[in-house]
């Protein structure tokens, strides 16, 4: 996308280069929420959610004395790890017990520090932990958030008389140890120290206001963990004790209950008490004196603030070098001189706390509770998450918000006071630092994921400046979708075709598409390349295309721009070696094949890349690769152009499913998780040709030997008897006959590896490789005569992957019966289905598939979100150029119109009446009917839309796009949820909204007022730390080994490298944060602190009603529960629900879970009633989605039976325990334990219901002798509730002693061995009977 855009402007771009230091002196250990494309893959792996059990072995007992003989068997669901480790071989795979980083770096990054005493001016000392690799101005960071120093910003930091160097690390200094006083030393105010110091007393003020968050601003998002776990307390869930018994109301409120359609959209963001105004100022200004004369420059004043006190005093606020003081200056009269001449202070808060009581007050209280909170929430996150609903707040005046706008639409920094930052230098700088030790890689992938975050935050800023228009076009002759613009040293472009560039391609949908395509690979190529930093931006149905600008490509004209690759769609085509050297370094991981394609002067011009792909010279004499479109294979099943297929060439896979298809362009690519699974399917069979040809060929050779033995035992002998002349010559006629057999036995293996290779596709005829040319189907590529033959075969094995796509990963969706995947929503759908290699655009070919499946209603929550996400994106698309052409006074009004077409129950779907704020009250009255108020729109083409009409055009899309036909009524007929829907296409289309209802049939569930603010949706390229990845991979081979302690500390390790590059709030360390809570879990160690940090950074990463976050809160309600914390389980499994409600609806496997642990916990806690019906809905989800003869509605059944039981009802409890036996006794026979103990609770339920039925008749048959036994009803035994929780959420605890462990364990390693063993015997054979030949001729 880049040079097509950038190379047609020839202005002069000034750019001043700053180093990553002096850009931003507030380090901070940045953030992330994504990770990159591998390892998103194998981080999935470990965290699918599902119930098939993996066997984890675990030394360990719950009674320390017997751990010599006897261990724990640990069955965990979601520790299965079915990626790419399972298809590796022993070569490739690495030792569980050597990492390839250096442990002991590892083992300093884990140090638990030291302490030091700081000294802050004017009060008493505190102790402070601090780490040795933590850097001086890192601990500045730390100071200006402790309570005691929080309202000090300009200062430095001295030991023994010294400043200590801010880039320094503690360890680093001399002196600096354990004990050692640091004292916090008061530096004078610059105009950006003061400005500095004024936003840190803004976000100091508001630090419990949660008005960021809802806006989308400072890296604020919301978090409400501790809303369902502290309330108003301060105690975390590790402080509490494990014997508390919370005295909390059990009955859930009546939207939780099973069967009810009530969805508070209110409850999603719900009110916290620590979030009530505390107010310490009613108003902070900057004054209209400001700037200060010449004059008073001279005597130090910096900038003037207005103040409004809680007491209605009002003050005029003088910044000077010293620090803060009142002036006598009013609204309209200046004079700058003190008011109060002893009054000086340098901080603004101290001066405030002197003159007004209620702002010390308040301020005490306020910062009393900020530090109650949990470092995890008030952590900025580098990548801003957006929520789609917010309530309607107050607009409240801010100084600081004020002057960061106007900064942010002049393209300055906020913290660099002015200036701009040269961003491809950054970056570039970044990717070149040394990585040869570990201490070198972390700092480079920390400095490179800093600076992408500062990146991605100026892109988000910049597009959506541009979409306001609030930036200056560089074209401004062109037409507003050809516009471009510079801003900030970044280049914008918008997602439209430019001068018909991709017209052959599709034209505009085919430059919407491609800013994506590009985005992934550039993604994909790791190392070795420079490539541009990336955003793409949709903001109000508008792509724009953020990227750093090429040094020297706005002074060059675009001839002399590019030296590689094709610009005009293979009109001209160059080539470079030095472009070539380094594309063959990336190709090779990328299965990109090397290739040849004529030039414009019909000249064969060999690429190692798409022809679309841009190879230019910056002025830095850096080589810069631009507009990576075809990085991956093309996939052949949608087509842009009409040319007919010869049908012999399309596979009879393809042709049943009704393959190929017109595509709306011809970008459409195959996925990497794809081409990576049908390299391994390919490489198994190559592997099988070669290993039956071996043996046949070893058979062969052992045969011939055996005839030739005599010979040549004979012909020994007599050269033994007589060395005459005919003796010679009969010795070198053998020796002739060795070496011709030993060359035949050559050939025959290399013509059995020529035959697999060709059997296969591999390009290469000696050795397995498969490549695919990117080039196949671009429609400028002209290839040689010569070529034409191997084209001609990368076209058919590109057909031959698009086939397995249909015949092996399609098909793999079935797994989802055993639910080992659960989505939820269309993400995890999406995620789901890339995981596998399946494009988003097969799900008309999916929902196909689903329909020949047997048990299809098993998977009925699949195909809902299918249908769903199909209506949904296909809206998307309509929303896309249904809003380009609103004029923006009427974005609120054409927003809810659009919604109320797509999801509102009401027939009459007209626009608000109120979308023009500026008609007289007057004609507003007089037009009262909905004709009238439409009338005044008449002149709006969006107000002309219908219900009817929208939803043909969706129908319209998804049978040309998706390939999915539907009626209209598909809500009703799949019983779709409006309200997930409504979430769905907010998300998608980054619409906020409030709270709203569908249930009113006779007006518009939308209103202009229910839109609140429309989002930018961003994506971005995801760097991570690459040694952290590889500790994961090995911990991945550790847990299945059953090495839960080993895998256990690879997990910590890569934590820490995660944190060191990423920080806390990252996608990585909550899967980190994860796994440690259930590993510690199934170690029977305290897994509440990891998986409360899980579950806060989830919110924070992922959003409060994400599935994971959804998935977190269930198992830390679990860990809650066996921590003794009864109630608080309870609360965190009813949060759950609600937000599975929300997103997924009542009828979904994942309510089937909750509702089982919600009926085991409230049986614990005694609430009878209330357990049985959720259990009895459990059990009718379980019959459903599991079957009806499944061990997990056997298990329900047995759960209901230990509740009636309790309650006396051992009618019912006998029926349920019954159902239960029958099923074990037909699936695992008689001899099971499970049919064990069900048969002997049927005894004892049978025993007790004889003994009450006798007691009853004793009564009223009168008897005066009888004797009545008292009845026994049993109470819940809370292990065994914890024990069937465990149960239910995949836990199995299964005694074994330590011999049997071993002997499991070297089973294990045993059986991973057996093939590879196989296969290299052959090999060795082979060998062997290779250098015998050899010998032999010698």
């Amino acid at each position: 996308m880049g040079v097509q855009t950038q190379t047609e402007s020839q202005a002069e771009v000034q750019t001043q280069t700053e180093t990553l230091e002096c850009n931003n002196k507030r380090v901070e250990r940045g953030v992330s929420t994504q990770t990159n494309t591998g390892t998103t893959k194998e981080m999935d792996d470990w965290e699918e959610c599902g119930s098939v059990e993996l066997l984890l072995l675990e030394a360990q007992t719950s009674q320390k004395k017997k751990r010599d003989s006897c261990c724990d068997l640990e069955v965990f669901a979601d520790l299965e790890l079915p990626g790419k480790a399972g298809r590796q071989t022993d070569k490739d795979k690495p030792e569980v017990t050597a990492t390839l980083t250096n442990i002991q770096d590892i083992v300093e990054l884990q140090e638990t520090g030291f302490t030091v005493r700081i000294q802050p001016p004017g009060t008493e000392s505190f102790e402070l932990q601090v780490s040795g690799q933590m850097l001086v101005v890192e601990l500045h960071q730390v100071l200006m958030d402790h309570e005691i120093t929080c309202h000090r910003t300009c200062f430095s930091l001295q030991l023994g008389g010294t400043t200590l160097d801010g880039l320094k690390e503690l360890r680093s200094i001399q002196g600096v140890r354990d004990g050692a006083l640091i004292k916090v030393v008061e530096e004078s105010y610059s105009v950006r120290d003061a400005r500095l110091h004024l936003r840190h007393v803004r976000d100091l003020l508001r630090s419990l206001d949660p008005t960021d968050a809802y806006n989308g601003v400072n890296g604020s998002s919301l978090s409400y963990l501790t809303f369902c776990t502290r309330g108003n307390e301060g105690n975390s869930l590790v402080k509490r004790r494990a014997s508390e018994r919370e005295s909390v109301d059990c009955s859930p409120p009546e939207y939780i209950l099973p069967g009810s359609k009530d969805r508070p959209l209110s409850l999603l963001q719900p009110v916290r008490e620590d979030w009530k105004p505390l107010q310490c100022l009613r108003v902070l200004t900057l004054s209209s004196w400001n700037p200060p004369p010449g004059n008073r420059k001279m005597h130090g004043d910096l900038m003037y603030l207005n103040v409004v006190t809680m007491e209605d005093k009002e003050l005029n606020i003088t910044s000077s070098t010293r620090g803060f003081f009142l002036n006598q200056s009013t609204a309209f009269n200046f004079n700058p001189k003190p008011a109060v001449s002893k009054i000086l202070c340098h901080s603004l808060v101290e001066l405030l706390s002197q003159v007004s009581p209620a702002f010390r007050k308040n301020f005490t209280a306020l910062q009393k509770k900020r530090v109650q909170q949990h470092a995890y929430e008030r952590i900025a996150a580098p990548f801003q998450v957006f929520t789609w609903t917010a309530p309607h707040g107050d607009h409240t005046l801010d100084c600081v918000r004020a002057e960061e706008t106007h900064t942010s639409y002049m393209g300055m920094d906020e913290h660099t006071a002015g200036q701009s930052r040269d961003w491809n230098e950054e970056l570039q700088g970044c990717r070149e630092l040394p990585r040869r030790s570990l201490q070198e890689r972390l700092h480079r992938e920390r400095s490179m994921f800093k600076t992408n975050s500062d990146f991605v935050a100026a892109a988000t800023r910049g597009a959506a400046a541009v979409i306001d228009g609030n930036i200056m076009p560089i074209n401004p002759g062109e037409s507003l979708h050809l516009q471009m613009f510079i801003w900030n040293n970044l280049f914008f472009s918008q997602g439209f075709d430019v001068s018909e560039h991709y017209q052959p391609l599709g034209g505009n949908t085919a430059a919407h598409a491609a800013a994506i395509c590009d985005l992934r690979g550039a993604q994909a190529i790791k190392e070795g390349l420079h490539i541009l930093g990336t955003a793409v931006v949709d903001y109000r149905s508008v792509r724009v295309i953020a990227q750093t600008i090429v040094p020297g490509i706005l002074e060059k004209n675009q001839e002399q721009s590019i030296v590689y690759g094709s610009n005009d769609n293979g009109k001209t085509v160059f080539t470079h070696p030095r472009f070539l050297e380094m594309l063959d370094k990336a190709s090779k991981p990328l299965r990109i094949q090397h290739h040849q394609v004529l030039d414009h002067n019909n000249r064969p011009v060999e690429l190692c890349s798409g022809i679309e792909t841009i190879g230019i010279l910056g002025n830095d004499g850096r080589p810069y690769i631009l507009d990576l479109l075809r990085t991956f294979p093309p996939d052949l099943n949608f087509q842009f152009s009409e040319t007919e297929e010869n049908k012999e060439e399309v596979p009879k896979e393809c042709q049943s499913f009704g393959y190929p298809c017109h595509h709306h362009h011809s970008l459409a690519s195959l996925r990497p998780e794809l081409i990576e699974a049908f390299v391994q399917h390919r490489y198994e069979i190559f592997m099988k040709i070669v290993s039956h040809e071996l043996s046949q060929l070893t058979e062969q050779d052992k045969a011939a030997e055996r005839s030739e033995e005599p010979v040549c035992d004979s012909n020994t002998g007599e050269r033994a008897a007589a060395m005459d002349d005919i003796g010679q010559r009969k010795l070198i006629v053998v020796i002739s006959d060795c070496c011709f057999i030993s060359d035949f036995v050559e050939i025959r293996r290399t013509n059995v590896i020529l035959k697999a290779c060709r059997a296969v596709g591999s390009v290469s005829d000696s050795y397995f490789d498969i490549r695919f040319n990117p080039d196949v189907c671009s429609p400028g590529a002209r290839f040689p005569a010569e070529s034409l033959e191997e084209v001609q075969r990368q076209r058919r094995l590109l057909w031959e992957a698009a086939a397995f796509l249909l015949s092996h990963q399609i098909p793999a969706l079935r797994d989802c019966l055993d639910h080992t995947v659960m989505p939820m929503d269309g993400a995890t759908l999406t995620s789901a289905l890339h995981q596998r290699g399946v494009n988003v655009r097969y799900l008309g070919t999916i929902l196909m598939e689903l329909d020949r499946v047997e048990e299809t209603g098993r998977l009925g929550h699949i195909q809902r979100i299918s249908i769903s996400e199909i209506i949904l994106r296909s809206a998307k698309h309509i929303f896309r150029t249904y809003l380009q052409d609103v004029e923006p006074a009427a974005f609120s009004a054409a927003v809810s119109h659009f919604l109320n077409c797509l999801l509102s129950s009401s027939s009459s779907c007209f626009p608000d009446s109120c979308s023009d704020e500026l008609l007289s009250r007057r004609k507003s009255r007089r037009r009262r009917s909905y004709g009238a108020r439409v009338a005044l729109l008449g002149d709006s083409v969006w107000a002309r839309l219908t219900s009817s009409e929208l939803w043909a055009r969706i129908k319209a899309e998804a049978q040309d796009y998706y390939h999915y036909t539907f009626d209209r009524c598909v809500i009703e007929k799949h019983n779709l949820q409006r309200i997930s829907l409504l979430r769905e296409i907010a998300m998608k289309t980054g619409i906020q909204l409030r709270e709203y209802v569908f249930e009113s049939r006779h007006k518009p569930a939308f209103g202009e007022e229910d839109v609140i603010n429309m989002f930018p949706v961003v994506r971005h390229l995801k760097p991570t730390s690459s040694d952290a990845t590889q500790l994961v991979q090995q911990a991945q081979l550790a847990v299945q080994q059953g090495l839960l302690k080993e895998g256990y500390e690879l997990i910590s390790q890569a934590l820490t490298l995660f944190s060191s590059v990423c920080g806390v709030l990252h996608e990585d360390v909550c899967m980190c944060l994860r796994l440690l809570g259930r590993l510690s879990y199934i170690l029977g160690e305290n897994a509440l602190s990891h998986q409360e940090k899980a579950v806060m950074s989830s919110e924070r990463v992922h959003g409060i009603d994400h599935p994971q976050t959804i998935q977190d809160y269930t198992f830390l309600a679990l860990f809650c529960f066996a921590g003794g914390q009864h109630s608080t389980s309870l609360q965190l499994l009813y949060r759950a629900r609600y937000l599975t409600l929300l997103v997924s609806g009542d009828d979904h496997p994942q309510v089937a879970l909750l509702d089982s642990m919600l009926g085991l916990v409230l049986h614990g806690l005694m609430e009878y009633e209330l357990s049985l019906k959720f259990l009895q809905n459990a059990l009718t989800l379980t019959s459903k989605y599991h079957g009806a003869t499944s061990l997990k509605y056997a298990h329900s059944h047995h759960l209901l039976a230990t509740v009636h039981e309790s309650k006396g009802e051992f009618r019912s409890a006998l029926h349920h325990e019954k159902e239960a036996y029958s099923i074990y006794k037909s699936q695992v026979g008689e001899n099971h334990n499970n049919t064990k103990e069900s048969l002997e609770y049927l005894k004892s339920l049978t025993q007790q219901a004889v003994i009450l039925q006798k007691a009853i008749n004793q009564i009223y048959s009168n008897t005066p002798s009888a004797c009545i036994p008292p009845p026994k009803f049993s109470t819940p035994s809370l292990p065994a509730i914890l024990q069937q929780l465990n149960l239910t959420c995949g836990i199995i605890l299964i005694p074994l002693s330590a011999k049997e462990i071993d002997d499991l364990q070297a089973e294990f390693k045993g059986e991973e061995k057996v093939k590879a063993e196989e296969l290299e015997n052959h090999f060795l054979k082979q060998n062997k009977l290779s250098s015998v030949d050899k010998r032999q001729q010698y």
